[in-house]
């Protein structure tokens, strides 16, 4: 069995703190991908970059306190690709992929368009390059999960408020639009969906008023993976359990043999 687990901590050093280093052991997890770590290499702790002795390949944005991706994995990967090649993505710290034999996991952190409208343009951007990265990988025949914060809710079950939202980033037609042919054009399996089409499933709550709380929520943390690995998904959940940051880490069990 392969546990992979997905989770934005928002802050590893303030993940930490609220018990997410002793998750990682507790959860039994293969691989773990982080989003938003906001630290530089030399802010990160040995156990930050290698928990309970697993292999860590991180990639921090030049900005401090800011993005930042990692995977963790007990397996030595066979190959490790920072960034997507594109200067301006890449020094926001926003995708890491490891290798290990015929599988490919990737940490990927999407930018977010809520904090102004340049940001929503450059998450424009960054859709219109990874599109294409997408296809490519997948023509690959890898078994391949891209996991992470993708900052879109693609259907109304995947966010509590979807009435008001949507004129809102993260929940605009031409990001939901995106995603979606990334699932029927491309051919990639959001696996909770497949899994549980009738359970919302969400991964991220608004620190204003009362949302985790009363569960207003948005699923916008996800594992994109190819056919073949669908297929091999036993099960998944969100780990609520204890609260790290502002989203929820996804796990996904894959009856698979690295």
């Amino acid at each position: 069995m392969l546990k992979i687990i997905s989770a934005n901590v928002n802050g590893i050093r303030s993940a930490y703190k609220k018990g997410f280093y002793e998750y990682i052991a507790t959860s039994g997890a293969d691989i773990v991908c982080v989003q938003e770590l906001k630290a530089q290499e030399a802010d990160l702790s040995q156990d930050m970059k290698q928990p309970h002795g697993m292999y860590g390949h991180w990639h921090c944005a030049e900005k401090r306190g800011y993005s930042g991706v990692a995977v963790y994995s007990k397996q030595k990967p066979d190959s490790v690709q920072y960034g997507i090649g594109i200067e301006e993505f890449d020094r926001e710290g926003r995708f890491v992929r490891c290798d290990f034999g015929d599988l490919t996991v990737v940490s990927l952190y999407l930018p977010s368009g809520t904090s102004a409208p340049e940001r929503q343009e450059l998450k424009y951007r960054f859709l219109d390059a990874f599109y294409p990265m997408l296809a490519a990988m997948k023509a690959e025949g890898r078994d391949i999960a891209v996991c992470g914060d993708w900052n879109i809710a693609h259907q109304n079950i995947d966010l509590k408020n979807w009435k008001g939202n949507q004129k809102n980033s993260g929940f605009l037609p031409e990001e939901r639009e995106w995603i979606g042919k990334v699932i029927a054009a491309l051919g990639w399996t959001d696996i909770w969906r497949t899994l549980y089409p009738e359970v919302p499933g969400y991964t991220w709550w608004s620190n204003r008023g009362q949302a985790y709380a009363k569960d207003v929520g948005w699923r916008i943390d996800y594992q994109m993976v190819t056919l073949e690995l669908a297929a091999k998904a036993v099960s998944a959940h969100v780990y609520k359990d204890e609260k790290f940051s502002d989203h929820a880490p996804l796990v996904v069990e894959y009856d698979y043999t690295v």
